[in-house]
């Protein structure tokens, strides 16, 4: 899922520019730079992949993705099996612990679906509505009836918002308290969150696979400014550092001392589209917005032809991927066209950017002159990264560039999350297609693949008319790492499989 969302500071920059060599060099526990700090450990509470990367190595879920990142695959269920009729599911849940040595029982995972289905605060709960009930009919078995089949359903247990969390631990401490330091039921541990700063982790003795976890910890560090995070690394002062610059990869190829790592993702880069912003609520000026953009130029340009140009939010190679849907040529001349005969042509748009974010930047600059040959005045509003993500949610922007990768293998999690429902005004859109969002719902419900992939081209065919956003590209992840790290990997989904990394 999840996009880049969300809060640093200044104290996370200090940090990147003084990093201690002796932390980097502390055996057995990696460190890892980052742009952002965590904002929660409460899984329901956020759809950041600042979050649920991390996520993934505390908590476990009771289905996995494999590391190839297509098949699902057993995790705190060791099994299941599924009614003739579609609608009641049986899991085996395994013999584990939580971190603090308390069983993790089919009780706590019961009550990690209802939460996420049930709890206000809950980002991901039209995923769930599905589910009637889940009971524990002992210790190790969990049934889960739903009030209809769903086709999304096994996968969407693979989301690490829907990991398991410890009931007991849960309502004695307080949802605060446990988004601070959790009781965890993955490979690690939260030992301190040092707010702006870094999030400490260390190996979780408890966890049912302690013996595949070789790390004796790991540091998840923020560091804002991209080409401080990469110096860091050279340096020796980070044992590895995600969001490579596309401009650094063939320079840093070239170092002695380093891995660049490059993985197939299911990233997709797209402009936010605030549409309750006057004339944005109008489709013709979306529209001409998408013809005044050259997405090639950008691919060329910014990623350095890592990227290549999207035409659906659905990535290519992920499930349902529409791989003839509508791309709009560059055509300034026509979205001039477009404006004047909407009453816009006087468009002057607030452009959000995230200060220290070196693509981000290229992207607005080249952008606001491709949007300049249209008429349209893109004024560029560079912001902390701590503030972005607030802004967008309060509606305080006109359009801002993101990304989303997907944290599960069927297309309903990303389609609810920006098509299909309200709670998040579809990804702080405020996009509204009453028929787009009952398709969203059908689809869910279709158990015919052919039916199903027939709506989800439909999707991805209505979405790209109204222009929810606007597609730019996709890439692959990025990653850099020294020598001495082994099996530093990430799937297409995003997960890092530190459970399995070695620090030489």
């Amino acid at each position: 899922m999840t996009n880049r969302w969300k809060s640093i500071g200044l104290a996370a920059l200090l940090a990147g520019l003084t990093l201690s060599a002796s932390c980097a060099e502390a055996a057995g526990v990696l460190t890892i730079g980052r742009r952002e700090d965590s904002t929660t450990f409460d899984p329901i509470k956020t759809a950041q992949n600042i979050d649920n990367w991390v996520f993934s190595n505390v908590y476990d879920v009771l289905i996995r993705v494999d590391k190839t990142g297509t098949k699902l695959e057993p995790g705190l269920a060791e099994s299941w099996t599924t009614s003739d009729d579609g609608l009641t599911y049986t899991f085996k849940v395994r013999d584990a612990k939580f971190s603090d040595g308390s069983p993790l029982t089919a009780e706590d995972a019961a009550y990690s679906l209802l939460r996420i289905r049930d709890d206000a605060a809950s980002l991901w709960s039209d995923s769930y509505k599905v589910i009637d009930t889940a009971v524990a009919t002992d210790a190790h078995t969990l049934t889960i009836k739903l009030k209809n089949q769903s086709a999304p359903f096994l996968s969407t247990l693979a989301l690490p918002n829907a990991s398991v969390i410890s009931k007991k631990g849960m309502e004695s401490l307080g949802a605060d308290a446990y988004g601070e330091k959790p009781i965890a039921s993955g490979a690690f541990v939260v030992e301190e969150w040092r707010r702006g700063d870094r999030v400490i982790l260390k190996k979780n003795p408890n966890f049912w696979q302690a013996d595949r976890v070789k790390l004796d910890g790991v540091e998840w560090i923020s560091v804002p400014d991209d080409n401080t995070r990469m110096l860091n690394v050279q340096a020796g002062e980070l044992d590895t550092a995600i969001f490579v610059p596309f401009s650094r990869v063939e320079e840093l190829k070239k170092d002695p001392n380093l891995n660049v790592d490059i993985d197939a993702s299911t990233r997709e880069d797209h402009l936010l589209i605030n549409h309750a912003h006057g004339a944005l609520g109008k489709k013709e000026v979306r529209q001409a917005l998408d013809l005044a953009i050259d997405k090639k130029a950008i691919v060329d340009t910014v990623t350095f032809g890592q990227g290549t140009v999207a035409n659906s939010y659905i990535p290519k190679g992920a499930l349902y991927y529409y791989a003839d849907n509508l791309q709009r040529p560059y055509d300034p001349e026509k979205a001039k066209e477009l404006l004047a005969a909407a009453g816009a042509s006087d468009l002057t748009l607030n452009y959000l950017v995230r200060a220290g974010d070196e693509v981000d930047e290229q992207t607005a600059v080249l952008v606001q002159q491709q949007l300049q040959k249209a008429g349209i005045t893109a004024n560029l509003q560079k912001v902390d990264p701590s503030q972005e993500w607030d802004m967008i949610v309060a509606g305080d922007y006109d359009v801002s560039v993101n990304y989303w990768t997907n944290d599960i293998l069927d297309p309903d999690q990303k389609t609810t999350f920006v098509l299909g429902h309200d709670s998040n005004n579809n990804y702080s859109t405020n996009y509204k297609n009453e028929a787009v969002k009952e398709l969203v719902a059908k689809a869910r419900l279709e158990l015919d693949p052919k039916k199903r992939e027939q709506m989800y081209v439909d999707l991805q065919k209505m979405a790209k008319d109204d222009v929810n956003w606007i597609d730019l590209y996709y890439s692959p992840y990025i990653n850099v790492s020294r020598k001495n790290i082994e099996n530093f990997y990430q799937n297409p989904l995003g997960r890092f499989f530190l459970e399995d990394t070695v620090k030489n």
